[in-house]
């Protein structure tokens, strides 16, 4: 089970374990937490009471303190299983819904031709559709686009990141994930 930690802004950080949820609510790290407990890590007997120490963990947890710069990022990191789940494992081109086995990274404007590596540069395509393309523009090779591309935001990065995610923490995810995104349909 992971725990989806924020910074007391709410803003989604990462994914972290249970055990290191523990170790923040035990040096005192956790500012806010939503949902009800998920877990309870069991440790040693304290000494000052001789009861068996238990730390319930939720399955949002909110840090206050310093907050690591990766959280601050504007833009989720491109990755081929992200691109894949946000495109819906639909070919841009001809419209299939595939295995992302049979899946391929498609630059719509190529990398040959100034076009980058990014988000907005990039859409799922299946083998076929994208050896058909080949080096030209969807324009010139007369593939017309079935859905545009766009940057997910970091809510839906958490998403796209392929968790097994528990219902409070969709939820809270969900909740930040803009109306236009696929994740929605």
């Amino acid at each position: 089970m992971d725990v989806l930690q924020l910074d007391v802004s709410g803003r989604p950080q990462a994914w972290i374990s249970a055990h290191e949820a523990a170790t923040l609510y035990a040096i005192d790290a956790v500012a806010w937490t939503l949902g009800d407990s998920c877990t309870v890590l069991r440790g040693g007997v304290q000494r000052a009471t001789g009861e068996l120490s238990r730390i319930a963990v939720h399955p949002i947890v909110a840090v206050r303190g310093a907050v690591p710069s990766r959280a601050w990022r504007t833009e989720p990191t491109l990755s081929n299983p992200k691109l894949f789940t946000r495109d819906r494992l639909v070919c841009a081109y001809c419209g299939l819904r595939l295995r992302d086995a049979e899946l391929t990274r498609e630059h719509i404007v190529p990398v040959s031709r100034g076009g980058g590596d990014s988000w907005m540069n990039c859409i799922t395509a299946c083998r076929t559709c994208n050896g058909r393309k080949g080096n030209r523009l969807p324009e010139e090779a007369r593939m017309p686009l079935h859905y545009l591309p766009y940057v997910p935001s970091l809510h839906e990065d958490m998403i796209l990141r392929g968790r097994r995610i528990m219902a409070d923490q969709m939820d809270f995810l969900l909740a930040g994930v803009p109306r236009h995104s696929r994740l929605h349909s």
